[in-house]
């Protein structure tokens, strides 16, 4: 992110435009939604500037620009089609740290002015960095037809009473929690619907019976966070992503989703690795409690399905025994989402009419499974967390019946732009010359089914 965002107060704010042309005009449109003091210096005028100068919106000084113009101003527009004096009036404005935007000139700009989606009190700021303009333009045009008008009434009404809710309820929490249940109730609607007067009446009473509560009950959601591509999340888990006060997360839980995590939320991070815990499963438990008991939304976010070895079992035991409210929302297991992006399908009619789910954890240098269970034919069998046990599990397949030439793929951080695919027979995945490159998180999958890969793969 080379531009960061940042909105300015423009009370006060003394601004410089050089040029009065009709890229001049554009610019000075956009800044006379705000109360900034803008002057405009440029010895030619088109019509528009020479308009707005005579409703007295904006000072007009009809010359060339001079050095003293910058003088107690904090932010400048340069736009003239003199390539020569704009890069000048950069270096001028530059020396003395002023704001400057050269229009068109990327290179010449301290700072870009944003695509603008106005519904004031409420303004969206986009921006390419100038890179991708016509996309930006495609981004805006999907907002501005899914945000209503209407929805400038709804920010006033919070901006009049958000010091009244300050003052009757005494904690952020508290505070969040009830401003939620306002935007997503009736008050809401009678706002938008111009129902000012039943609007309060409502607002008034549910803040009363707010106050009046002790403090908010905390809930627990364990939120299944995929195998690894955003875009596999579920609407649910997004939504109670961008809700929670506390997100306490796995290591499998990638960069790109975490990001989607509401901005101001605490983030606590109780990954494992082998033969490395963070945090011992018991403190994470506790933690879950503690922070639910202190009042706050807490998504306990777990990569792939909470309930396919993410110990989520063990985490809602633990939840129902201190009390604590929960929820279960289910994401796509790291298996379907390795198989599918891999070119996999884990049953077929014509190679694998079951599938099958294992650990390869190692404990004490052992895999105790039901091995000859898993040795079976027309199975596809999954192994989580096995690459390193991944020679026992080849020669304990083969030991109890599996051929030795029985395909064999390990699929590396799996719907990510990092995938990697490696494929084998029981017998030869052990000395592949590639197997040192990877590294976990790795599933494996085991089955006649891998035969298909290299037909039906898509993603790499």
């Amino acid at each position: 992110m080379r531009y960061f965002p940042i909105f300015i107060d423009a009370q006060a704010l003394q601004v410089l435009i050089v040029g009065a042309g009709e890229v001049a005009a554009r610019k000075l449109e956009l800044l006379l939604k705000s109360p900034a003091h803008i002057t405009v210096v440029a010895p030619e005028v088109c019509t528009t500037v020479r308009h707005l100068a005579e409703s007295d919106q904006v000072t007009l000084v009809e010359r060339a620009f001079e050095k003293s113009d910058l003088d107690s101003r904090r932010m400048v527009f340069v736009a003239t089609s003199d390539e020569a004096l704009n890069a000048d009036i950069h270096k001028l404005a530059t020396q003395r740290n002023m704001l400057v935007n050269v229009v068109d000139n990327t290179p010449l700009c301290g700072f870009i002015t944003p695509s603008i989606i106005d519904r004031s009190p409420l303004v969206i700021a986009m921006s390419s960095g100038g890179n991708a303009p016509v996309l930006l333009r495609y981004l805006r045009q999907k907002l501005e037809s899914i945000l209503p008008a209407n929805l400038s009434k709804l920010g006033s009404f919070s901006e009049r009473f958000r010091e009244k809710v300050k003052q009757s309820l005494s904690t952020v929490t508290e505070r969040r929690y009830f401003w939620e249940s306002v935007l997503e109730g009736d008050i809401a609607e009678e706002v938008t619907q111009g129902n000012d007067d039943k609007a309060e009446q409502k607002f008034l009473a549910a803040l009363e019976d707010a106050s009046e509560q002790k403090q908010t009950e905390g809930q627990v959601y364990l939120v299944g966070a995929g195998p690894g591509d955003p875009d596999l999340l579920t609407f649910r888990a997004l939504r109670l992503m961008q809700k929670a006060d506390v997100v306490v997360y796995d290591r499998l839980v990638s960069p790109q989703i975490l990001e989607l995590v509401r901005r101001d939320a605490e983030k606590i991070y109780v990954g494992k690795a082998k033969s490395h815990h963070t945090v011992p499963q018991q403190d994470i438990n506790q933690i879950l409690v503690d922070q639910a008991k202190a009042g706050n939304r807490v998504v306990r976010l777990k990569g792939g399905d909470p309930f396919i070895f993410g110990r989520g079992g063990e985490e809602i035991e633990t939840l129902l025994a201190a009390g604590i409210s929960f929820q279960v929302v289910p994401g796509i297991t790291a298996a379907a989402g390795a198989g599918a992006y891999a070119g996999i399908p884990l049953t077929h009619r014509d190679h694998a009419q079951s599938v099958v789910f294992a650990t390869g954890h190692l404990k004490d240098g052992t895999i105790d499974l039901n091995w000859q269970a898993l040795a079976q034919g027309n199975q596809t069998i999954v192994f989580y967390m096995g690459l390193t046990g991944l020679p026992i599990i080849c020669e304990q397949l083969i030991k109890h019946g599996l051929s030795a030439d029985t395909p064999i793929a390990l699929v590396q951080k799996a719907t990510t732009s990092d995938q990697k695919v490696l494929t084998a027979t029981l017998s030869t995945i052990v000395s592949h010359p590639q197997l040192s490159e990877m590294k976990p998180p790795t599933l494996i999958i085991v089955g006649c089914v891998v035969s298909l890969q290299s037909k039906l793969n898509w993603f790499e």
